[in-house]
């Protein structure tokens, strides 16, 4: 989440591969399983590796799944599934073996965040319940063990490639053994430059923002509820759970949030507390072990009309300057932005990949529309923008260069395919690895399961 102190990069991906496209066992979260369809139906064990079992209702649930997706679902995808769950319970066997432990703080954080996202997709925390038919804690309690699972086979996974590396000449080598049609389409991208100015908060704003909290809290120790307050006026993304965050552990929040939330009794409420992203209240809701789960209310204060306008007009008398070649784009932007990026001459780097070269996908839609019809060089006038913290700002963008689109070559997308070598190589690691084990893993598949046929070699 964007108040957590670091933030989890998303790697575009501009190819498929087997490994990668592995059916995760936390879909389970939003399918229908084979046993709410028709109760009657026995369940049976399909395979036993090592000292795991997967049932036939394991790999039914994944196609309901693949369905729901609109995925194509043919009659090999019953023995597609199957082996990636096979093979997720041979990581899982070797974990035990070589004592691979996921702290129980990372199993509850990738709970809390799965059904923070599940409750945003189906609308409403109520209509989660209603959906299984249980309150929020049993479900967690259902896939507690079915998450840990999945996370000890990603750390296996991890383990069996991590010294994979590849030299220059092997990529440059790859490279050239690729058929033409593999060569991924590289869409059009974009270099962007920016300057940010941000209006300073004034403390009679600060003091209208905290006024506001303060009768929150009131009403909420006269008996209203927090959730609700949270859902109608919390400006964090939180507010459709009801504000609240998940379990977390010390070191995960800004020391002020974190020390207030580790400091309340259970249903307690917090007096106004101030972090970089604003003015917060907290409710206490559990405390387990060295984790706490709290609900928060997020109030910004905005800077008034003028304070915005004055900035613009700034703004605008810098970009005037730079055409007038006074500065460059880069001077001004480590002279005058208030973002980050001003340290690097303003260079704009896509949220989701960290490259400086991103495609419209990548980048906010704002800045696309401004830039699409310009020339190289170009420079646009101030305008108003709402930042990722929802922030309001101004800004002044210029697009240095536009490539157009063009199958992937070694000098302008290396690190692209670098990363296809490297995905490749971990995969053939991840074969070598899986050959050895099965020489002398146990296992055994039913009638129906060695039909099969399978990728491995499982000894059907």
């Amino acid at each position: 989440m964007w108040w957590r102190k670091d933030k989890k990069e998303i790697g575009l991906k501009f190819f498929k591969i087997h490994m990668k496209a592995r059916l995760t066992l936390l879909s389970l979260f939003l399918c229908t399983t084979i046993f709410a369809q028709d109760r009657i139906m026995i369940d049976q064990v399909v395979a036993v590796v090592g000292n795991r079992i997967v049932k036939h209702s394991d790999v039914e649930t994944q196609l309901n799944h693949m369905r729901m997706q609109g995925d194509p679902v043919t009659d090999y995808s019953y023995c597609q599934v199957l082996e990636q769950l096979m093979i997720d319970r041979l990581f899982q066997h070797q974990a035990d073996l070589d004592s691979i432990v996921i702290p129980e703080s990372a199993v509850e954080e990738n709970l809390d965040r799965r059904i923070r996202f599940f409750i945003q997709q189906i609308g409403s925390r109520e209509r989660l319940e209603e959906f299984y038919g249980r309150p929020i804690i049993a479900i967690k309690e259902e896939f507690r063990d079915m998450i840990r699972a999945q996370m000890i086979s990603q750390e296996m996974e991890r383990t069996i490639t991590a010294d994979v590396r590849v030299t220059p000449s092997e990529v440059r080598q790859f490279f050239n053994d690729m058929h033409p049609d593999s060569i991924p389409l590289i869409p059009a991208q974009f270099e962007i430059y920016q300057i940010i100015r941000t209006p300073a908060i004034s403390r009679e704003q600060s003091n209208e923002v905290r006024d506001r909290l303060t009768g929150f809290r009131n009403r909420i120790l006269q008996g209203e509820r927090f959730s609700t307050l949270a859902t109608m006026f919390s400006e964090c993304p939180s507010s459709r759970q009801g504000g609240e965050l998940g379990l977390f552990g010390r070191g995960e929040m800004h020391p002020e949030f974190e020390a207030t939330a580790f400091s309340l009794r259970d249903g307690e409420v917090s007096q106004v507390i101030e972090t970089p992203f604003g003015l917060h209240i907290l409710q206490l809701i559990e405390r387990r072990g060295e984790n706490v789960n709290v609900r928060h209310i997020l109030l910004r204060p905005q800077p008034n009309i003028e304070d915005l306008d004055r900035e613009r007009v700034f703004l605008d008398s810098i970009a005037e300057l730079i055409r007038d070649s006074v500065y460059t784009f880069q001077e001004a932007a480590r002279l005058f932005s208030e973002d980050p990026s001003g340290r690097v001459g303003g260079l704009y780097v896509s949220p989701f990949t960290g490259n400086s070269r991103v495609t419209a996908e990548e980048m906010e839609t704002g800045i696309f529309f401004v830039v699409d019809n310009f020339e190289e060089g170009q420079i646009s006038n101030a305008a108003l923008f709402v930042t990722e913290e929802n922030e309001q700002a101004v800004r002044v963008l210029m697009l240095s260069r536009r490539f157009a689109p063009h199958r992937a070559n070694l000098e302008q997308n290396y690190d692209v395919i670098k990363s296809m070598a490297e995905a490749e190589a971990r995969q053939a690691r991840m074969a070598e690895w899986l050959s050895q084990r099965l020489r002398t893993q146990y296992v055994r598949l039913n009638a129906a399961a060695r039909n099969c046929t399978f990728e491995h070699n499982w000894g059907q």
